[in-house]
């Protein structure tokens, strides 16, 4: 359970992000930089990674820990720990990946598949480690959080993280083997309990005719009415010191009366969403300066961070905010598909050479800062890049990856 780990395999060249290759490494960096405002010692912790400065990594159910070199001749000790999974939890993830058989076969493959996280995170199970989760310990003076050292260290396991996705159970309290062995039994149980035989049935043409002939005898259902928009005041003001105020009051009536009417007309979206999806969706519908706030601090997400998901679900709903979070392996034929009709458009929209680049499930047009990202919806969502170099939606999604490119192409010319 305690293995031993030599140091980073591979030395990054400049950049956070040369770190971690894949998604969930990534995904790791995030966890780490969003959780300091303190930029300097995230620089200087990348600095020591990339000198050699980290030591052999121990990884231990909720610890990762090495030794790292500073400037003085004795190693410090570090300590990055990180929340193990309750036994619950790890009954609803070893669910999770035996409820498809190619979340298996991708981990196996050194593949951490987008689905299983997201079934995981939506059934309350963090696998991936979350900006709050990450407590860094070292025994340094300084008294950074986390100081160079423990950022150090959380920068050279990025790239055992990247090269083998099992670290991540192993972190939350399972290693490899005990996650396969469980995952063994799990099949071996399902496989014992024989299903109950199938219905003989009747010929498929004579139930068809049947339900043709119901179907005619059955006057059609009438179209719901149109329900009227929530105004109804509070019957009572809210009992004094609760914090409540009858306007928040009112405004979670007519976000819950609006809700129903879209269920009325079939859109049920609103009825799996997470306590993150969902202050996302309610931050999307402007209710204001203050709500946002007490949105982004009950929530513990960055204001940044925050603001750019509102707009990803203002433009896409819960697809848009996933295409902002998580990027995905798609089809390599859509891909190539989009790359070669972008290029096309490109030679008639500018004179000047445009360099293309595709990631994962992401077209990014290098000297433009245009990025489209491709949703599990098969449309395509726009993104500008910023002065910071941050990455933001920009208009609606479209199936036509061209027609996506034009919608954002004139605010970069201007």
């Amino acid at each position: 359970m305690s293995p031993s780990i030599p140091g980073p395999r591979r030395a990054p060249t400049r950049g956070s992000r040369a770190f971690a290759a894949t998604w969930w490494g990534q995904a790791w960096l995030t966890a780490l930089e969003d959780s300091t405002l303190d930029s300097g010692r995230l620089s200087r912790g990348r600095t020591y990674a990339r000198q050699g400065m980290v030591g052999p990594i121990t990884i231990a159910p909720g610890q990762v820990k090495a030794a790292v070199q500073g400037s003085r001749p004795r190693p410090y000790h570090c300590v990055v720990h990180l929340p193990v999974l309750t036994g619950s939890q790890w009954d609803i993830l070893l669910d999770t990946i035996a409820a498809r058989a190619g979340h298996l076969a991708a981990l196996l493959d050194g593949e951490m598949p987008a689905e299983l996280v997201d079934d995981a995170r939506q059934a309350g199970v963090p696998l991936l480690p979350q900006p709050t989760e990450l407590d860094p310990e070292c025994s340094c003076p300084d008294w950074g959080y986390p100081c160079k050292h423990a950022a150090a260290l959380c920068y050279a396991i990025a790239a055992t993280v990247d090269a083998d996705p099992f670290v991540l159970f192993a972190l939350r309290g399972r290693d490899r083997e005990e996650v396969l062995a469980q995952l063994r039994a799990r099949r071996t149980a399902t496989q014992a309990t024989s299903a109950p035989p199938a219905p003989a049935g009747i010929p498929a043409a004579g139930a068809y005719a049947a339900w043709a002939a119901l179907a005619e005898r059955t006057p059609p259902l009438p179209e719901p009415p149109e329900p009227a928009p929530h105004t109804a005041a509070l019957p009572a003001a809210p009992p004094p010191g609760t914090g409540l105020s009858t306007t928040d009051l009112e405004r979670l009536m007519a976000d819950t009366a609006a809700r129903a009417t879209r269920l009325l007309t079939g859109d049920t979206t609103s009825l799996h969403l997470t306590q993150h999806q969902d202050a996302v969706r309610i931050a999307a519908s402007n209710p204001g300066p203050q709500w946002f706030h007490h949105l982004i601090q009950n929530t513990g997400a960055k204001p940044t961070a925050f603001a750019r998901l509102t707009r990803a679900w203002r433009y896409g709903g819960p697809t848009g905010m996933t295409v902002a979070e998580q990027p995905h392996t798609p089809d390599p034929k859509a891909m190539t598909a989009a790359r070669t009709a972008l290029t096309e458009a490109l030679t008639e929209m500018t004179t000047t050479p445009v360099t293309l680049r595709a990631w994962r499930n992401r077209l990014t047009l290098i000297d433009h800062g245009i990025q489209l990202r491709l949703g599990s919806d098969t449309r395509w969502y726009p993104y500008l890049q910023d002065d910071n170099g941050s990455w933001w939606p920009a208009a609606p999604a479209d199936p036509d990856p061209v027609t996506t490119l034009t919608s954002v192409w004139q605010q970069t010319e201007r």
